[in-house]
């Protein structure tokens, strides 16, 4: 591997589960678009990241992180590495945070840096909903 080519992210999503079957597939379960609970502070046992990389080669250094809606303080951070040996190639990443704490509500954001850049930043809205009565 001579070239170092930045490959694309071509799929990110924050879920509660990641499962894969006997035959190399995943199953994602729970995809999370917000975290809507009854009170707060809540403990997350499990977040999964899962990411998908392709068309790109060489050896490649990440970064996820979930921040608080200061946007300063993080609340889970995970590092890795991860190699692609040509542009056919594909990489899955799991990434697993364990017991993260929401103690306010508001926007969080989740972060994933390839090399130290940031590559993808999506909102993850923390709400305190009322039970159903």
């Amino acid at each position: 591997m001579s070239e170092k080519i930045l490959p694309d992210l071509q799929a990110c999503i924050l879920c509660e589960e990641v499962r894969q079957e006997i035959n190399g597939n995943f199953m994602l379960i729970g995809v999370l678009g917000n975290i809507a609970v009854p009170a707060l502070p809540i403990t997350a046992h499990k977040l999964c990241l899962f990411t998908r990389w392709c068309c790109g080669a060489g050896k490649f250094h990440l970064r996820h992180r979930i921040v608080l809606p200061d946007n300063t303080s993080v609340i889970a951070r995970s590092e890795g590495e991860f190699q692609l040996a040509s542009e056919e190639q594909h990489v899955t990443q799991v990434t697993i945070f364990g017991n993260v704490q929401f103690q306010q509500a508001g926007t969080h954001w989740v972060e994933v840096f390839l090399d130290e850049e940031l590559e993808l930043r999506f909102p993850l809205a923390v709400q305190i909903v009322s039970p159903p009565k």
